[in-house]
């Protein structure tokens, strides 16, 4: 029996066969008998296709390689039974739809087949809002090319009383009754967003914008995205007192005053609608600003401390989220100099101290504020994390404990960070515990050398579990000594495939043949280093 497999084979063979013919024609230059030979091979491939496509319907993707094909090859007769076959079997997919209706207005240039297209999806979608955007974007397509025609006519002074130019399609009037129909239908303002978006684009359509903006108003006051557009406009809008000079001093002024107004909006939003998405999109506004690039160190200064001001006020109202809270932080400690802006870093460790305990249970955030005394050289390190460590349950404590050990390292005594390392395993979970004793053991070995590091050893393998990582580490440990001992190779080698060399999950952590193989393969290789000779090879 044939399979997709031969039909996709065969078809590519063919295409390719035709790519050949056509680089050969324009080397040579030979451009006859196209009948016999391209068309033919043309019409041997589409009948491929529809015999793939009919004996493997659901196979979207084959409809698709079928439409790239006929758009390539330029066959617009073909390609429009393939929409309309396609589009009979898969009238559940809006994409299909918007592709077919695209082609039929930018290719066919017909927007009267465009439309039926787009009416006959919405039989099927009523509540598609992506259908309705590229519905009333078509309309508007449709009212730019015919004002563009009149317009050609007009200056080439041809008579237009044998063309029907109306004026309330010319004016956008369809995309208008589009929009009123979808806005009955289809409910959220990021709709309302995107097909004022799309309006914009058209410089016919100052009206039907002015619309869609006081139904935004009207009907979505309280939503902070409604808020968030009518602030973010205030940066279209130009200055209120337009100058003549175009100095740069005089552009830092103007982006000043727009940045105000923005600012004016988003203050009445918060207060009007005081939530925490309404902040959200405050704070990320102030953020982008401040982000963007400026040669104005007085703009960029501006930007700063109207962004601090924000994340203030946020905080003060209790409606900042843990995400907003890091990247308070992350603001503050940006700052290149830190002498210079010693308030600032200061504050950042009292908007950690805020942000724990806002979020008491987040791991994330302790380790924000961990960071930040960390990089201040605080005194009261020791005593955040044993607060850290209390509040936080303790499944998933692992990247304090690890960021605790790696502190105390470059701090403490030898005494006590080997104290830390023993109390971290016993107050980790069993599986977050296996990072720990990989750590100890490394930093054993750093510390104190290899006498140590091997009681250690012996010491850890007496609690499960344990990782591959954890015995390869003290294998490489020993291969490192002058004296290598074999006895001891062999020994971490055994104690590795008595734990991973078993699928019984209840003697240590289940492992696969390949696990296996990769263990005794690395065994050999130590063996030939240390031995001088070859370990041979099993096979498995």
């Amino acid at each position: 029996a044939l399979r997709k497999e031969d039909f996709i084979n065969y078809i590519q063979y063919e295409v390719n066969l035709l790519e050949l013919i056509k680089k050969r024609r324009a080397r040579i230059g030979y451009s006859f008998k196209k009948d016999e030979i391209e068309h033919s091979i043309l019409h041997r491939v589409h009948s491929l296709f529809n015999r793939a496509t009919g004996k493997w319907k659901d196979d979207v993707q084959l409809w698709l390689s079928h439409v790239a094909f006929c758009k390539q090859w330029n066959a617009k007769h073909q390609l429009s039974k393939v929409f309309s076959t396609m589009l009979a079997i898969h009238s559940n997919k809006p994409a299909l739809w918007i592709m077919a209706a695209k082609w039929e207005m930018e290719t066919r240039l017909s927007s009267e087949s465009a439309r039926h297209l787009f009416l006959r999806a919405l039989r099927f979608h009523p509540e598609c809002p992506k259908l309705y955007q590229e519905y009333f974007r078509m309309e508007l397509m449709h009212a730019e090319k015919q004002r563009k025609e009149k317009k050609e006519f007009e200056q080439a002074k041809m008579d237009l009383g044998e063309f029907n130019y109306s004026e309330e399609i010319l004016n956008g009037e369809m995309a208008r009754i589009v929009y009123r129909d979808a806005s009955q239908k289809i409910k959220g303002v990021e709709f309302q967003l995107a097909v004022l978006s799309i309006a914009k684009l058209f410089d016919f359509t100052q009206d039907l914008q002015k619309e869609i903006l006081e139904n935004l108003q009207a009907r979505y006051a309280d939503d902070p995205l409604t808020w968030d557009y009518m602030a973010r406009r205030e940066l279209e809008l130009g200055s209120l007192q337009p100058t003549e000079s175009s100095t740069k001093q005089k552009k830092v002024s103007e982006m000043a005053q727009r940045e105000e107004r923005c600012c004016a909006v988003f203050d009445e939003a918060v207060g009007a609608v005081p939530t925490e998405n309404m902040w959200k999109c405050y704070i990320t506004f102030c953020l982008e600003r401040y982000n963007r690039k400026t040669n104005s160190e007085e703009l960029k200064q501006k930007r700063l401390e109207r962004t601090l001001s924000v994340f203030s006020k946020a905080h003060e109202s209790n409606l900042l989220s843990e995400a907003l809270y890091k990247q308070w932080v992350r603001t503050d400690t940006d700052q290149t100099d830190a002498e210079a802006f010693l308030p600032v870093f200061n504050k950042a460790v009292e908007v950690a101290e805020a942000a724990t305990r806002h979020f008491s249970q987040s791991v994330e955030t302790w380790q924000m504020r961990l960071q930040v005394l960390i990089q201040l050289k605080r005194d009261d390190v020791t005593q955040c994390f044993e607060e850290a460590i209390k509040h936080v349950k303790s499944k998933g404590t692992l990247p304090l404990w690890t960021l605790w050990v790696q502190w105390s390292e470059g701090t403490n005594s030898k005494e006590d960070t080997e104290a830390l390392y023993q109390r971290s395993l016993h107050a980790t979970t069993p599986a977050e515990s296996v990072t720990m004793k990989e750590m100890y053991l490394d930093w054993t070995y750093r510390s104190s050398g290899y006498k140590k590091v091997k009681r250690l050893f012996t010491s850890l393998c007496e609690n499960r579990p344990f990782s591959l990582d954890f015995f390869r580490k003290m294998i490489q440990i020993e291969k490192e000594q002058e004296s290598c001992k074999m006895l001891h190779l062999r020994e971490y080698y055994e104690r590795a495939l008595r734990e991973f060399g078993s699928t019984d999950t209840g003697k240590g952590a289940k492992s696969s043949p390949r696990q296996t193989r990769k263990l005794w393969e690395h065994s050999l290789a130590s063996y030939e280093d240390v031995a001088g000779r070859p370990g041979g090879r099993f096979c498995f």
